[in-house]
């Protein structure tokens, strides 16, 4: 692979800010001993500036269950896994995606594995996100409306939470459950009920909620 051209962006360590850890730096004059510049600091340095050997890998990107193949360039002795998100530039846009499935061989699947023995990688969109909601019915008299289901599009990283009051459209809701998909990294549950759970849209198979006036909870 060829060195980064100038104005390109890479992570070094910076001697006078951060030794230790890497901080984003800009290439100022590319070489074997390329001038960068910290952009935490400002501090201008020589660095020699090592570039992983990268191939291409195969991905399938699914959304809103149609899906698209595409090809992303990955260092090949890197490891990844089941849950990690990166973006691809597909025909659509360039999206935030995670991965879903990780294939090193016929029908072989794998939670991680070294990106030169993968064959495909399965992810689906996470940066724009349709949830299914649950809308039960008002409680008390007068009341006799069906339990229904809607669909809502929202930025992956936005925050359902339990009893908070949410408005899509002509609908004014409190949320008073929520299930996680399986994919979804770091619930300690797979339902979660308690006030103030908090699930990212990205990470929401369905929202249970309620019509704004009443509080009780019913069976899901």
């Amino acid at each position: 692979m060829s060195l980064p051209d100038a104005g390109e962006r890479v992570p070094l360590s910076c001697p006078t800010c951060s030794p230790s850890d890497p901080t984003v730096h800009e290439v100022l004059k590319p070489g074997g001993h390329s001038t960068v510049r910290c952009t935490e600091c400002g501090h201008v340095h020589k660095e020699k500036i090592e570039v992983p050997d990268e191939i291409d890998m195969d991905v399938v990107v699914s959304q809103d269950g149609s899906s698209v193949s595409t090809t992303v360039s990955a260092p090949k002795e890197a490891t990844i896994e089941m849950g990690d998100e990166f973006i691809v530039d597909t025909p659509e846009a360039i999206q935030l995606v995670r991965i879903t499935g990780i294939q090193v061989g016929p029908e072989q699947r794998v939670e991680e594995a070294l990106v030169k023995d993968i064959k495909t990688v399965w992810t689906r969109v996470v940066d724009n996100v349709k949830v299914n909601v649950t809308i039960h019915p008002k409680e008390g008299d007068g009341y006799n409306e069906e339990t229904r289901s809607i669909t809502v599009n929202v930025p992956g990283d936005y925050e359902f939470v339990v009893g908070e009051s949410e408005q899509f459209g002509d609908e004014e809701v409190k949320v008073e459950g929520l299930v996680v998909r399986a994919d979804a990294p770091e619930y300690r549950h797979g339902k979660l009920d308690h006030p103030g759970d908090m699930v990212y849209a990205k990470d929401a198979k369905r929202v249970y909620t309620r019509d704004e006036s009443s509080s009780a909870w019913s069976a899901w």
